[in-house]
């Protein structure tokens, strides 16, 4: 795809979310999960390949950004830290690629100005639902501001807990994954698309690809939807 105007200003802004979330236990432990981050910092390098404005919101993750005049990277820890960065930058762009791993649970009451000492007796956690940044999201969108979210599923479940989600989260594209591409330099995406006419899967081009070959084919698919719905 040939980029479009200088340094991208006729270009879509476009918002990517990567890595994990750390949801906090007290000041020094946190729960955790195991996404790399890769596939997100991937569409962020093919975003701005094709001189789009674009801004990275990276949780914990030990990869590295590209260093690109039109990338503004924000960093964030827990699923309140990129619930705050999601809600403040979500008006000023206009394509969303949802691919953090953010935490479904978090500790009801974090001891966060302390340590808690070890126990024999171990230590029991109360957990809480986080909220649903995606589904949030939806209610407060333009017409025109395009939704990208992933599903991280066992293969047996892939496609029906993606189609799920899909209407759930009111996005118009979901790429669903297996929980065996998580810190992998591959995927294996099935990707759905929202239509009058229910859920339909988009042809990939190759059924496995390295993720930095699918970030530059998602950012091109998602572009041009977006610019069909800014007319």
């Amino acid at each position: 795809m040939s980029s479009i105007g200088p340094k991208g200003m006729n270009q879509p802004r476009i918002l990517i979310t990567a890595g994990p979330t750390h949801e906090p236990i007290d000041r020094v432990r946190s729960l955790n999960n195991q996404s790399s981050g890769r596939l997100g910092i991937s569409l962020a390098k093919a975003a701005v390949g094709r001189e789009a404005r674009t801004t990275l919101l990276l949780g914990p993750t030990h990869h590295a950004p590209p260093d690109h005049s039109l990338l503004v990277t924000k960093r964030f820890q827990s699923t309140s830290e990129l619930e705050v960065l999601l809600e403040a930058a979500w008006p000023d762009h206009d394509l969303l690629l949802m691919a953090a791993a953010v935490a479904d649970y978090r500790p009801r009451n974090p001891r966060l100005e302390e340590k808690l000492p070890r126990s024999e007796a171990g230590l029991t956690l109360e957990l809480e639902a986080t909220p649903d940044l995606l589904a949030g999201l939806a209610e407060r969108s333009r017409p025109d501001q395009l939704r990208v979210g992933w599903a991280l599923e066992s293969k047996e479940n892939l496609r029906s807990r993606a189609i799920r989600k899909l209407s759930r989260k009111h996005l118009h594209l979901i790429v669903a994954n297996s929980l065996e591409t998580i810190d992998s330099r591959s995927i294996e995406p099935l990707v759905l698309a929202a239509t009058e006419d229910g859920p339909r899967e988009l042809s990939i081009p190759s059924p496995r690809m390295e993720k930095a070959d699918f970030a530059a084919w998602l950012v091109d698919e998602a572009l041009q939807r977006q610019r069909k719905l800014s007319g």
